[in-house]
């Protein structure tokens, strides 16, 4: 695992951290094209924990990026405080876009398997989710890439980090970080998503 960081939060160990269930705020579920499947990783942790919410668009398979927008900001809307947000693959795009539309508030955004959607693999039915903005997000952002993604070179993968002022967390050849990759609860997510919050919150802390 190679990690990139601008920020405090460290990565050394996280494999064997433990969630305690103290160190996150509430967690929205962002599933990319089609939904997360019963085998999902995010569909694991949003079964294990109440923290967890799906937001729902009207429409998994036919994606709508004004829809998925609106979807965002209520399931935001909804939060007690604001939330951490757990996207994977096209969500990770929603997320970028959303950020530019929307003031509402968020602590950070855990992004996994960033597509490129200039790549022959994108997706025709996302069409409208192409030209993410390439100015710096405003909430902290963590990338999580894989070095086999094949929606998304972990070239391109540095490049949005780059661009999205995120810190990065290459964990080596995972595919497309879903349901093919074969993660079960994926632990290494889960310590390295334990291991953000923390850092957002001691950031936010100290301000």
């Amino acid at each position: 695992m190679i990690a990139y960081s601008r920020s405090q939060w460290k990565t050394s160990g996280l494999p064997g951290c433990k969630d305690n269930g103290a160190d996150m705020t509430d967690i929205v579920i962002l599933p990319g094209i089609g939904g997360s499947g019963e085998l999902h990783w995010q569909t694991r942790w949003e079964k294990s924990d109440p923290r967890y919410r799906r937001f729902q668009p009207t429409d998994w398979n036919q994606p709508e990026l004004k829809d998925w927008i609106s979807a965002l900001d209520r399931a935001v809307g909804a939060a007690s405080k604001p939330p951490l947000l757990v996207a994977h693959s096209l969500a990770c795009l929603l997320v970028a876009h959303w950020q530019q539309v929307s003031t509402a508030p968020v602590a950070g955004a855990f992004l996994v398997a960033v597509p490129n959607p200039e790549a022959q693999t994108f997706p025709v039915e996302a069409a409208s989710f192409a030209d993410p903005p390439l100015s710096e997000l405003r909430f902290p952002s963590l990338i999580i890439a894989s070095t086999n993604d094949p929606y998304g070179t972990i070239e391109y993968a540095r490049g949005r980090a780059s661009q999205w002022g995120s810190d990065i967390v290459e964990v080596g050849r995972l595919g497309h970080i879903n349901e093919a990759s074969r993660l079960e609860d994926w632990r290494q997510g889960k310590a390295l998503l334990t291991a953000f919050a923390a850092g957002v919150a001691n950031s936010t802390i100290r301000r």
